[in-house]
């Protein structure tokens, strides 16, 4: 028979005598903080990670803690709250890690677990408390904390522990609770955090816009344009008039070049809101761009006859009347086509001038449309204060 070595007899002697002293103290009715101590100070040598014995007793000092500080809550005594939502997240990480002990099959490959049926059954009435805690950092703006407290929350559905309660099914808080999640990894601007629960928070259709969102934002810090655009659509298709995702829609489009996807989300969203300004703007500027200069400069007039402020359609329409006459000059016969240049460049003066009176910052665009207005109508005083602008 090998004899034990005197420094294992040793260790083993120290473990049975720190887990008498812990539960010594349990018994007393105070110094649990004490006996979970003893025993995460013996947890810190690998050779004891396998002791049942151990985590057991880990267990029944956290659950002391718990029902201490519940009693205070109770009565209405001074107490950490933060303290006493982080004992309901250590009892169930602690019922976890027993679990799997709990768990391992003997000798003769039979699992007879001893301590999950009454673990499970506590826990499940406490669990509550891990969402609440979630809910209390949120309001307290620590979304670090919150996160943690909700992915704790989430990710209970999968474990063994809880198999008998079915928590896919039964748990009407696990979507709402994926709202929360998804929210602290946006805050924190974490793209792996904000997408983990996402799409579990997108059955919530109340926040269905906000998730969406986030989502979007994520998948940009990740520089995802294949996802970013597929969920910008997928916001757009369920909710148009959301002013998030149609102007984001059409400026990639835009910086694309494709004037005829940004034209056809445009008109879908106009089937649903017809005197929607944002959806009319987008369609003018892809008119303009797609050199459809009827249809861009009646859009713009309607755009202008449901808010005169803003500037950009007086921009389109003159912009419209001056690349047609630029297509006439490029004919090179001025004499047999001055009138018709005239015309259109007289058309173009009074919004060009409208947009300069609205945009004054935006020198660089209306300037060198007006240089070319006064000079080809011949108007000295005009031309002559733009060109001192255009020198500055």
């Amino acid at each position: 028979m090998m004899a034990i070595p005197v420094c294992g007899q040793s260790a083993q002697k120290k473990v049975r005598m720190d887990i008498d002293k812990a539960k010594t103290y349990i018994k007393s009715g105070k110094d649990f903080d004490k006996a979970e101590t003893l025993m995460t100070d013996l947890l810190k040598d690998s050779a004891n990670h396998d002791n049942i014995k151990i985590y057991a007793t880990w267990f029944d000092a956290v659950l002391n803690q718990y029902n201490a500080a519940n009693e205070k809550l109770y009565l209405k005594q001074k107490y950490d709250t933060a303290a006493f939502y982080n004992l309901t997240r250590r009892l169930q990480e602690v019922a976890v890690k027993l679990d799997a002990l709990d768990t391992r099959p003997d000798n003769k490959g039979r699992v007879r677990p001893s301590y999950r049926s009454e673990n499970a059954e506590l826990l499940n009435a406490l669990r509550i408390n891990i969402y609440y805690g979630g809910t209390w950092w949120v309001r307290k703006g620590d979304y670090e904390k919150g996160y943690t407290y909700f992915d704790d929350y989430l990710e209970a559905v999968r474990l063994p522990l809880y198999e008998a309660y079915h928590y896919q099914r039964s748990d009407s808080r696990l979507t709402t609770a994926a709202y929360w999640a998804t929210l602290c990894g946006f805050r924190l601007q974490d793209a792996e955090r904000t997408l983990k629960y996402c799409q579990q928070a997108l059955a919530d259709s109340s926040k269905a816009t906000y998730v969406l969102q986030y989502m979007c934002e994520a998948y940009q810090w990740q520089k995802n344009d294949s996802d970013y655009i597929k969920t910008l659509s997928e916001g757009y298709e369920r909710f148009p008039e959301y002013p998030y995702f149609f102007p984001r829609l059409a400026d990639f489009y835009a910086a694309q070049g494709k004037y005829d996807k940004v034209l056809s989300l445009a008109n879908r969203g106009l089937d649903i809101s017809s005197d929607n300004t944002l959806f009319l703007l987008a369609k003018s500027v892809a008119l303009l761009n797609l050199e459809q200069y009827d249809e861009c400069i009646e859009t713009s007039r309607t755009l202008m006859e449901l808010n005169d402020t803003l500037p950009e359609p007086y921009f389109n329409i003159a912009t419209c009347y001056l690349n047609r006459a630029l297509t006439i000059e490029q004919e090179r016969e001025p004499r047999k086509n001055r009138l018709r240049l005239q015309k259109l460049y007289s058309e173009a003066r009074p919004f060009m001038e409208d947009y300069r009176r609205m945009a004054p910052d935006d020198k660089k665009r209306w300037a060198p449309a007006l240089y070319r207005i006064y000079l080809n109508l011949n108007l000295g005083k005009q031309f002559e204060e733009i060109d001192r602008l255009m020198r500055k």
